[in-house]
């Protein structure tokens, strides 16, 4: 049976290395400095951790899938997420380089506030991030910023600058994701077309009677994307939520509906998956402007 190891703190990460822990709450992480070696286990983690890996060392699974994580890339984890670790066999210490720390070092803390706004803690596997040289400079330099203030004795200020400059590495991932986001905008324009194919195909077929209306997580399960990694791209390449995308496809159908049917407005939000028209009616005057029997008067009226 798979070991799997419950890292509930920062000490018990580093004790599967045999690293040193200078700080309850947060550790920056060297695997070539690990006096222990971990050729294979399952990690459940409840901690967060991002990590830099400089070669190819080792393989990491998340689910099923294995990361895109080679040479030069960051993956990052969550509290609640499970991952697999298999080092290769000849790699006696992984180049691999990050940062972990537990949800109460920024508990009070600006970072704390915004930490879910980072939302490549959950990207799935085919969603790594990969460096440039400088990129991969920069994220060296602010893990020694870190490890500097680790080195420092604890005081009053200790707990803001940590948590500051951490924040300060989540910002320039943020950077370096958006850097990435451009450089595949091919890849990006792919999955908007089949975003937009699906919704045509989901409010085609029986699915809104049968489901009600679609999640963002359904199309981002049919492209093979989390959910969080199909919002931003959808985000970056477009201006607007993939929700945004899937209301202004209902309004499309909607008008169409008011426009071209008999049908009455409760009708109407049923087939588009509704399951209470003041939800329809509420969204349409939004979106719209008024509501949808107002719509079809002006219609009937000026045409």
């Amino acid at each position: 049976m798979e070991k799997i190891a419950k890292l509930e703190n920062v000490d018990q990460y580093n004790s599967l290395y045999g690293l040193e822990t200078l700080h309850p709450l947060v550790s920056v992480i060297d695997l070539t400095k690990a006096t222990r070696l971990v050729n294979h286990i399952q990690m459940s983690y409840g901690l967060y951790a991002l990590f830099l890996k400089q070669a190819k060392s080792c393989d990491i699974k998340y689910g099923r899938k294995y990361y895109d994580y080679q040479e030069g890339t960051i993956v990052c984890f969550a509290p609640g997420q499970t991952v697999t670790v298999e080092t290769l066999e000849d790699e006696v210490r992984p180049s691999v380089y990050g940062v972990v720390f537990h949800p109460d070092l920024i508990r009070g803390t600006a970072l704390g506030k915004t930490i879910k706004n980072y939302t490549f803690f959950s990207y799935a596997v085919n969603e790594a991030l990969h460096l440039s040289d400088q990129e991969k400079g920069i994220v060296m330099d602010c893990l020694e910023k870190i490890s500097l203030e680790l080195e420092h004795a604890i005081d009053k200020h200790s707990k803001s600058l940590i948590a500051m400059n951490i924040e300060l590495l989540l910002n320039y991932c943020i950077r370096f994701y958006e850097r990435q986001f451009i450089t595949r905008t091919d890849v990006n324009k792919d999955t908007l077309t089949k975003f937009e194919l699906l919704l045509n195909d989901y409010f085609q077929s029986d699915l809104p009677t049968q489901d009600g209306l679609p999640s963002v997580k359904y199309f981002a399960d049919k492209i093979c994307l989390s959910s969080n990694y199909f919002g931003d791209l959808v985000k970056k390449e477009t201006g607007n939520t993939p929700q945004e995308h899937i209301q202004q496809k209902i309004i499309e159908l909607a008008k169409d509906h008011i426009k071209e049917t008999d049908e009455t407005v409760s009708q109407i939000a049923y087939a588009l998956g509704f399951q209470y028209p003041q939800h329809f009616c509420r969204l349409f005057k939004k979106r719209v402007g008024c509501t949808p029997n107002e719509y079809r008067t002006l219609n009937s009226t000026f045409f």
